[in-house]
């Protein structure tokens, strides 16, 4: 038992004086290939074992015969197995080298496509989790491009609107300044529209930076899905009025919902204000509301003809307008973004389709959660 002991505990010196110096070899070349580190831990173990096994040769004083026999056997293992880590350290090496070369393309704004050909696991799951990052980069920069676009259009749209409205003005007033104004209490009235309208236009950017900002604060209450619409309603009906569009709101149910009715209520006049503009006098436009699951169903619907269903996809979008609203009084295209923005914040969602004769707007909300 005692030789065993002895055995055991010159194996452990020698093998753990190679250890150490393959810990200090492996803190050297830390910074070089996983190829060199490879060949560092298979000559670490060869050597620990050879280590080992030499000094209980020694101590149980083999003959020189044996000695060699037993050195000889340990120095093939360590030639097989440094040739073997070489060789795997140099296949991961390739297999990296490829994967570093796939990823620079989507750095570079292509995709990215992992090379052909077996990988360890851990290089396979890094592949994938680039293959993962290359596809929501490229959504990033596809809606990054089309917020850039709108931008542009609504820069351009807004130039136009200032343009016309302050050209208005200044001639109204070098011609009440001039004294040649045939009716100066028209001229008044004409500039407090026109004021009014910049102002309304004014109004709209706040509000859409506010959204974009993150910075729009809502004070929920519980309400009714009725007092909501009753209140866009009568907002609405002298334009309605003015216009001959007939509103009907005979459809909405006392559904209660948690939003915030100042907000809410500007979503509901966005989308009535759009739809009595659009549609044409003696035409009409309802509203209703109706539970579906746990959400609530506002909508508008409207007699305008029906959207193109090419624009569908863009009738949200910031500074869209449609193709024949590039005059007052249609705005600068801010309304439905700005509804748009108000709904998900409340966690809903807003979406237009055409039906027979126009299109229907719906806005979906939480159901509010019965009370205890």
């Amino acid at each position: 038992m005692r030789d065993v002991f002895l055995m055991a505990v010159f194996a452990f010196l020698g093998a753990a004086a190679a250890g150490l110096l393959g810990a200090l070899a492996l803190r050297l070349v830390r910074g070089r290939s996983v190829a060199v580190s490879l060949a560092v831990v298979a000559a670490v173990a060869v050597t620990a074992m050879l280590t080992g096994t030499l000094a209980v040769a020694w101590a149980m004083f083999l003959s020189p015969h044996d000695l060699t026999v037993v050195t000889t056997v340990c120095a093939m293992a360590a030639v097989v197995s440094l040739a073997t880590a070489l060789l795997l350290g140099r296949w991961v090496v390739a297999r990296s080298n490829a994967l570093a070369l796939a990823a620079r393309s989507f750095g570079d704004g292509g995709s990215f496509a992992a090379p052909d050909g077996q990988a360890t696991a851990e290089l396979a799951a890094l592949g994938r989790e680039l293959a993962t990052t290359s596809a929501k980069l490229a959504a990033s920069r596809e809606r990054e491009r089309a917020l850039e676009s709108s931008r542009r259009e609504l820069v351009a749209w807004i130039s136009h609107d200032l343009r016309t409205p302050l050209a208005g003005l200044r001639a109204m007033s070098e011609a009440l300044e001039d004294g040649v104004a045939p009716d100066p209490d028209r001229y008044l009235r004409r500039i407090r529209t026109e004021v009014e309208r910049l102002n309304t236009m004014v109004g709209d950017l706040f509000e859409l930076s506010r959204i974009h900002a993150g910075a729009l604060s809502l004070a929920p209450t519980r309400i009714s899905v009725y007092d909501l619409v009753g209140d866009a309603l009568a907002g609405v009906d002298p334009l309605a009025r003015e216009l001959g569009v007939q509103l009907i709101g005979d459809r909405v149910d006392p559904i209660p919902v948690e939003v915030d009715g100042k907000e809410m209520t500007r979503v509901l006049g966005n989308l009535l204000v759009n739809a009595v503009r659009r549609t044409p006098a003696d035409g009409t436009v309802a509203v209703s509301a109706e539970r579906e699951a746990d959400t609530v169903v506002l909508s508008v619907t409207d007699g305008c003809g029906g959207i193109p269903e090419e624009d569908l996809p863009r009738v949200f979008d910031t500074g869209w307008r449609g193709s024949d609203a590039r005059t007052p009084p249609a705005g600068a295209g801010l309304g439905l973004a700005i509804v748009r923005g108000i709904v998900e914040a409340h966690d809903g969602q807003a979406a237009v389709r055409n039906v027979d004769g126009g299109c229907r707007f719906e806005v979906r909300l939480p159901a509010a959660v019965a009370s205890s």
